[in-house]
């Protein structure tokens, strides 16, 4: 059996898989689609896209690939933690551009509010612990995103699949709860 730790980007990670829909329409008169499949996420390493796609066929089409980062802390506090996500975003099929654009605006939606991000996914994560229970429970304090112009370069022009991608770092801070 292995021993449960706090791990912030696992909490992260199930919050934007439940609430990431690319398939979302904003013009459907009764509110949007229904959630067309999920969003998975990998930590960094070796990720070849077209794997992804066969090995996970339930998926939205959006794969998202982060790299934790801790941060200096900011005040001689040190019970509140500084951290980074560093989010890969990759969309495949003919809808790719459509599907990163819708995207990174609902990452912006859930995650650039400050504490009121922080909030909802507190709320989330409160009635949702079995989506998650890898890491032990941690509240989180405040949000913020970056996002940056460069992207990887993840077109394969040996191939007729078609690929977006984009680079979103997400700053947080939280602190382990005891339970």
């Amino acid at each position: 059996m292995t021993a449960v730790i706090h791990h912030p980007p696992t909490i992260i990670n199930a919050y934007l898989a439940a609430k990431i829909d690319p398939g979302f329409n904003p013009d459907d008169s009764i509110g949007g689609s229904e959630l067309i499949g999920t969003t998975y996420f990998f930590p960094t390493l070796p990720t070849q896209i077209d794997a992804l796609t066969e090995t996970f066929p339930d998926s939205n089409g959006v794969f998202g690939v982060y790299d934790r980062m801790f941060k200096m802390r900011r005040t001689p506090f040190p019970y509140i933690k500084c951290e980074q996500l560093l989010y890969y975003f990759y969309s495949v099929g003919n809808d790719a551009q459509k599907n990163m654009v819708i995207t990174q605006q609902q990452v912006s939606d859930l995650l650039d509010a400050g504490d009121d991000s922080a909030k909802d996914l507190n709320e989330w994560a409160a009635a949702n612990p079995t989506l998650w229970a890898e890491s032990k429970p941690c509240f989180f304090h405040n949000f913020k995103i970056y996002q940056l112009e460069e992207t990887r370069d993840i077109v394969d022009f040996g191939t007729a699949r078609t690929y977006a991608g984009n680079k979103i770092i997400i700053d947080y801070d939280w602190h382990p709860l005891n339970s």
